[in-house]
C-alpha cells in the first residue's frame, strides 16, 4: 500500500487582501496555503536549466503553493509576500546579508527577522472588489486614463515583447513604454489597443512620473524597508531588504 505523507503548511496573507481578483479565483479569499520547503524544492533551486532560464524561483513558489491558483494571476505585491513566506518556510526567519553602510560606505554584515515584515497599508476605498482597474487623470496633459496593476502573467508578456523588439533592433530600449502599454487600459474612455499604444508613445515624461508615483502609492505590497541587527553591533534602520543570491541559496 502506498504511503502518503502529510506535510505541514501555513496560511499566508496577501497584501491585496484578495480584493482585486475575480470572485471565481481562489486568490479572492486574500489568503493562500503554502507548504514547508522539502528536498524536492531544493532540487528545483539547484536545477541548472531553471537557473539559466531565470525561472528557478517561480518554479519553487509554484511547488510550495498548495491552494489551486492560477500563478499568472498573482499581483506583483502578493507575489512578494509569497516569496518572503517561502524563504521563511524553507530556511527560517533569520536572513543574513551584506550591505553598504550609508554613513560609512563600508560593507557590513547584518541579520534581518523576515517574520517582522508587514504589508503596506492600502486605501480600500479606491478598490472595487473583484476588479483590477483604477482611474487617474494625468496632471499635465489632463488626459483621463484607466489602468491595472500588473501581475505575473503581464510581466512575462512584457519581457517577451521587449526581447522580441531587441531582436528586431539590438539598440531598442522600450522598457518604460512597453510596461505602460500593458498597464493602461483606456485613454479618455477609448479602449482601442492601437489608440492606447499610440498615446503611450507620446506621453509626457512628467505624466509618466506622476502615474508611476500614483501606482506605487496604491499598489498592495510588503514594506520591504527593514531594521536589521549589524554583526558589528547596533541596528541599521530603514534599509531596503536586499534580496541577493543568499536569499534562497544561503550556502552560495
Amino acid at each position: 500500500m502506498e504511503q502518503k505523507f502529510k506535510y505541514p503548511t501555513e496560511q499566508i496573507q496577501l497584501p491585496s487582501k484578495g480584493l482585486l481578483y475575480p470572485e471565481s479565483s481562489p486568490l479572492s479569499k486574500g489568503v493562500i496555503e503554502m507548504k514547508y520547503m522539502t528536498a524536492k524544492e531544493e532540487d528545483i533551486l539547484s536545477n541548472v536549466n531553471y537557473i539559466r532560464q531565470g525561472i528557478a524561483i517561480d518554479k519553487l513558489l509554484q511547488s510550495m503553493i498548495i491552494t489551486p491558483i492560477d500563478y499568472n494571476e498573482l499581483l506583483n505585491g502578493d507575489k512578494n509576500a509569497i516569496l518572503i513566506a517561502a524563504r521563511i518556510l524553507g530556511y527560517g526567519k533569520d536572513y543574513d546579508f551584506s550591505y553598504n553602510d550609508p554613513e560609512t560606505g563600508i560593507q557590513e554584515k547584518a541579520t534581518a527577522d523576515l517574520s517582522l515584515i508587514e504589508p503596506l497599508p492600502i486605501d480600500e476605498t479606491l478598490f472595487v472588489r473583484g476588479k483590477n482597474e483604477f482611474s487617474f487623470q494625468l496632471p499635465f496633459s489632463q488626459v483621463s486614463i484607466t489602468f491595472k496593476l500588473l501581475n505575473h502573467g503581464d510581466e512575462n508578456k512584457i519581457d517577451k515583447e521587449i526581447e522580441g523588439l531587441k531582436k528586431l533592433n539590438a539598440q531598442s530600449v522600450t522598457t518604460v513604454t512597453t510596461r505602460l502599454k500593458h498597464m493602461i487600459l483606456s485613454v479618455n474612455g477609448d479602449r482601442d489597443v492601437a489608440v492606447v499604444r499610440e498615446f503611450v508613445d507620446n506621453m509626457l515624461a512628467r505624466d509618466v512620473k506622476a502615474l508611476r508615483e500614483y501606482v506605487n502609492k496604491i499598489s498592495p505590497d510588503l514594506d520591504l524597508k527593514i531594521n536589521a541587527v549589524k554583526a558589528s553591533g547596533g541596528v541599521v534602520e530603514g534599509i531596503e531588504l536586499p534580496i541577493g543570491v543568499g536569499f534562497f541559496w544561503p550556502d552560495a
